[in-house]
């Protein structure tokens, strides 16, 4: 038994080196080549020129997080948990809404807040409008969507941190948000950058110069994995899903299709940057625009990324209301932007 575990422990090590995303990409690619070889290259085709349609807002989104890193303005969110609680709740989901933060990110830095003693509910409002929106995120959208979806998106972030931050700052004395942190708490992921006091000009000091280049280019490889993925799941949706069936089960006007798609948003979400161009192929298929609102903001909300930053902190009362909030905050959106739309 052990000479078996020391043959497999190096078929363990490469393939948990080998990039999950990527190697997804080449699977779906290779069976769309054994199964059906005369879609091969108009697939591949079509995921590639949706990808370098896209790949201006890439460049600008990356090229935002990488000055937001190394000028060290990210420690500007701090001042936004100091004061009035319904100032803190306002600027903590204006916050969310705008940072760059990823959702592992978010750990230690939402477990700093709360130690140094930031009231639940602005934290609150922060975590629930973050994992939905941040520059890069913005940009895809906008490309992807339209700009108007991209802004509209933004709103429902905001307005569901601060409708979650009032939720909590009401009911923060009874015993479902009374006591909420666990005994002892995950606060780090490894994927955090050094903080950098505040200098704009950044590209005066080699060490600021090399954090730009790291952090523009892990999320530009990041974004295009992703997307890369998005294009070709979405050529697929297109391809072969009838958007007769799509429309029957997202389609349609009414609360049916709103409730329903914020329901399998959770589950179905892949990544906030796949998620995207999946949701410009549900729409080409049928999907309402409200149903559309109601799938990004509820997955966006508890994907298991953004879900497990908010469970390795808090008591599972609190996660159960988190998670209560974003799909209640996921409904009224899509009722909005349906309304809207």
């Amino acid at each position: 038994m052990a000479d078996l575990t020391q043959d497999l422990s190096p078929i363990r090590h490469i393939w948990m080196r080998i990039d999950k995303v990527l190697l997804s990409c080449a699977a779906i690619l290779l069976a769309i080549f054994i199964l059906d070889r005369p879609a091969f290259t108009p697939s591949l085709g079509d995921a590639l020129g949706s990808l370098l349609n896209t790949l201006p807002f890439i460049l600008f989104a990356v090229a935002a997080i990488g000055v937001m890193r190394a000028s060290g303005s990210e420690r500007l969110l701090e001042g936004a948990f100091k004061g009035h609680q319904i100032r803190m709740i306002v600027l903590g989901a204006l916050a969310g809404g705008l940072s760059p933060f990823c959702s592992c990110e978010v750990i230690p830095f939402v477990a700093a807040l709360l130690a140094a003693g930031a009231p639940l509910a602005a934290v609150m409002a922060f975590w629930l409008a973050s994992p939905l929106m941040d520059p890069a995120m913005f940009a895809v959208t906008a490309g992807a969507l339209g700009f108007d979806f991209a802004l509209a998106k933004t709103l429902a972030a905001v307005s569901l941190g601060i409708m979650g931050g009032l939720v909590v700052m009401a009911m923060a004395r009874t015993p479902v948000f009374a006591d909420p942190l666990k005994p002892q708490t995950a606060t780090g992921c490894g994927c955090s950058g050094p903080k950098m006091t505040l200098n704009w000009r950044f590209w005066t000091e080699a060490p600021r110069r090399r954090l730009f280049a790291d952090a523009a280019w892990s999320n530009l490889f990041f974004l295009g994995k992703w997307l890369a993925l998005a294009y070709l799941l979405q050529t697929l949706l297109i391809r072969y899903v009838p958007a007769e069936m799509i429309a029957n089960v997202v389609g349609g006007e009414g609360l049916g299709p709103i409730f329903l798609a914020a329901l399998v948003g959770a589950p179905a979400y892949l990544n906030g940057y796949a998620a995207v161009p999946l949701i410009g192929g549900l729409l080409e298929q049928g999907m309402s625009q409200g149903a559309a609102m109601a799938f990004v903001i509820a997955g966006g909300v508890s994907c298991i990324p953004a879900a497990v930053a908010v469970w390795a902190l808090v008591k599972p009362r609190v996660f159960v209301a988190y998670l209560g909030l974003a799909l209640s905050g996921a409904i009224l959106a899509g009722i909005a932007w349906g309304a809207f739309a």
